[in-house]
């Protein structure tokens, strides 16, 4: 499952593709992933981030720029790392999903 390769929301860059933030958000928003985003006042700023997915980090100066710079940001790093799965193992892989239940 992944975004069209055909769609006009991606742009080839080399072996990568970018996908425009909106085809991202529509994408995540089908598979109905729960993440738990954290969110600290710094001076001005907020700053947030998603205790489940390294690297998945923001700022914004009110707490729902902070909130739609998270959805971005988790949707970057995990169409990101399916790329680089691809990339890295080829298309001839198995891919199932995992429902773990947490405490």
């Amino acid at each position: 499952m992944g975004i069209n390769k055909q769609s006009p929301n991606r742009m080839s860059l080399g072996d990568f593709y970018l996908v425009a933030p909106d085809a991202i958000l529509r994408y995540i928003s089908n598979m109905k992933n729960q993440f738990t985003a954290v969110y600290k006042k710094r001076g001005r700023w907020y700053v947030g981030w998603v205790e489940e997915i390294p690297g998945v980090n923001t700022q914004g100066r009110t707490i729902k720029e902070v909130k739609d710079n998270l959805k971005e940001a988790v949707g970057l790093v995990l169409e990101t790392n399916r790329l680089l799965a691809e990339k890295e193992f080829g298309k001839n892989i198995s891919r199932e999903p995992l429902v773990v239940s947490t405490p």
